[in-house]
């Protein structure tokens, strides 16, 4: 079905036949519910969902665009980035907004320190030092703003060089990076010395904590050995927590918060000339869901302390678990030494593919995400996986132990896809590919799938490859013209 022969319908349907319908579009999609997910979803349990879509449904319709519109909306902001300052130790100064995700989080640190570079410090040509293991949001950043980003290599632990950090900074370098913890393998970076060099060279530090913004403070109060990481670190300026991930809310909800309001206004917009009046704007977004900010706002709430120190505790021992069955499986090994709940694990024999291993998982029901230098599997835990830990590790050890038995597995479906496009020369030539792959999957001819097909192009079971499988595809094509 063309994007083209969709319509609206003549007459409304009625609505519980549209909630059936809709419904029935998630079929396909991974099951989360029964815990098979090890990333994209932090579930807490129907009951929890529940409470979200109530708090949620409250403010449904309710705009964050005009602060001094809905002041109810200002109030739960104010209050849930207080809540978010006071836990990293962000004192009284601290400023913020709540914005609509990791991402918007991320932009608005690149547009902030852009723009009070060339402020304050003339900087016309700017850079940002990142590491390898920065989260891609900052390479969009990048793009989006025009800041040229600077890539610093990795030492031994997996944390960012900070030598290397300090060779990079240059006269240009409006902010560096450091992540609490980085996506890929789950490993902090060295805050404190990158705090120095900040501090050194009067230069902002952001610090990614999307993911550990949240998880980081009660671990810490549970007792683990953790660096310092958040605003009691001189040097770091800036740091950004999403509330939609350990916080337990609904997407999407994050806070960026700035040691001083004095930073903070480098990040607002402000038009006075509009026919339709002074417009002003705190974030990337215009109209802001009234919905997010409630239902952040009412989970952590519902949680208090308590309850995150019992989600983190839980989540600390399901993950010894994991770690110490996988460690048991002959030619896997941990990547790093990860301290949080997000870990990867990786082959260490010729003779066990580890996408092959993803691909019989699946089989099994499990959602696996596929990481890259090196290649990896991808795990990112979340309290309700105790109960499915064992189950986990049996399915593991089945799949490994079937893989090894045949090394053919590597060479066929997903296991070779993802091989191939993981370690294609041509990176370039992979980039545009892909972007033409968006552009057929946006453009008014893509490919749809209702719950009612059975096929597209008549070509028998509906099927939709991923990204990393049609640009294999295509590498395969273009080398075989080569040979040619």
């Amino acid at each position: 079905m063309a994007n083209n022969d969709i319509s609206i319908p003549k007459r409304g349907i009625e609505r519980a036949k549209v909630l059936e319908e809709l419904s029935q579009f998630a079929k396909e999609d991974p099951d989360y519910r029964k815990l098979k997910t090890w990333s994209l979803v932090y579930f807490l349990g129907d009951e929890h969902t529940d409470f979200l879509l109530k708090a949620y449904g409250q403010y449904l319709s309710a705009n964050g665009l005009n602060p001094m519109a809905f002041k109810s909306l200002k109030l739960l902001e104010n209050q849930v980035v207080r809540m978010t300052a006071n836990l990293l130790h962000g004192g009284r100064e601290a400023a913020g907004v709540m914005t609509s995700g990791g991402t918007e989080s991320c932009l608005l640190a690149v547009k902030t320190y852009r723009d009070m570079g060339r402020a304050v410090k003339r900087i016309r040509r700017p850079e940002m030092v990142l590491p390898e293991t920065a989260h891609v949001a900052w390479e969009k950043g990048a793009e989006y703003f025009g800041v040229k980003a600077v890539h610093a290599p990795l030492r031994k632990d997996l944390g960012v060089d900070v030598d290397a950090v300090r060779k990079l900074v240059n006269r240009n370098t409006v902010m560096i990076l450091g992540s609490a913890p980085e996506y890929p393998h789950g490993i902090i970076d060295p805050i404190p010395a990158l705090g120095i060099v900040a501090g050194d060279r009067k230069i902002p530090l952001h610090v990614d904590a999307c993911l550990g913004g949240f998880l980081l403070p009660f671990m810490e109060k549970l007792g683990h050995d953790l660096p310092r990481w958040d605003f009691r670190v001189p040097g770091v300026t800036s740091i950004s927590a999403d509330a939609h991930k350990y916080a337990f809310s609904a997407k999407g909800a994050s806070v960026i918060l700035y040691r001083s309001v004095e930073i903070l206004k480098h990040q607002f917009f402000v038009h006075e000339n509009w026919p339709g009046g002074v417009f002003a704007s705190p974030a990337l977004l215009g109209t802001r869901p009234g919905g997010a900010y409630a239902a952040a706002w009412a989970s952590i709430m519902a949680l208090g302390e308590d309850g995150f120190l019992a989600n983190t505790a839980g989540m600390m021992e399901a993950v010894k678990k994991l770690k110490e069955g996988i460690r048991a499986i002959p030619d896997l090994e941990i990547v790093g030494e990860p301290k949080t709940t997000i870990f990867s694990y990786r082959s260490t024999s010729k003779e066990v593919n580890i996408f092959a291993v993803a691909d019989q998982m699946e089989q099994r029901g499990w959602h696996i995400d596929r990481l890259q230098r090196p290649d990896a599997l991808h795990v990112m835990v979340t309290p309700l996986h105790r109960q499915v830990t064992e189950d986990y590790l049996i399915d593991l050890k089945t799949s490994v132990d079937h893989v090894r038995r045949h090394p053919e597995l590597a060479t066929r479906g997903g296991a070779a896809m993802y091989g191939m496009i993981s370690h294609i020369p041509l990176r370039g030539m992979v980039k545009k590919t892909v972007l033409k792959m968006f552009a057929d999957m946006y453009g008014p001819d893509a490919k749809m799938i209702s719950p009612q097909d059975t096929s597209m192009d008549g070509e028998g079971p509906a099927e939709q490859p991923d990204l990393a499988t049609r640009a294999a595809t295509w590498y395969l094509k273009i080398r075989e013209r080569l040979r040619r």
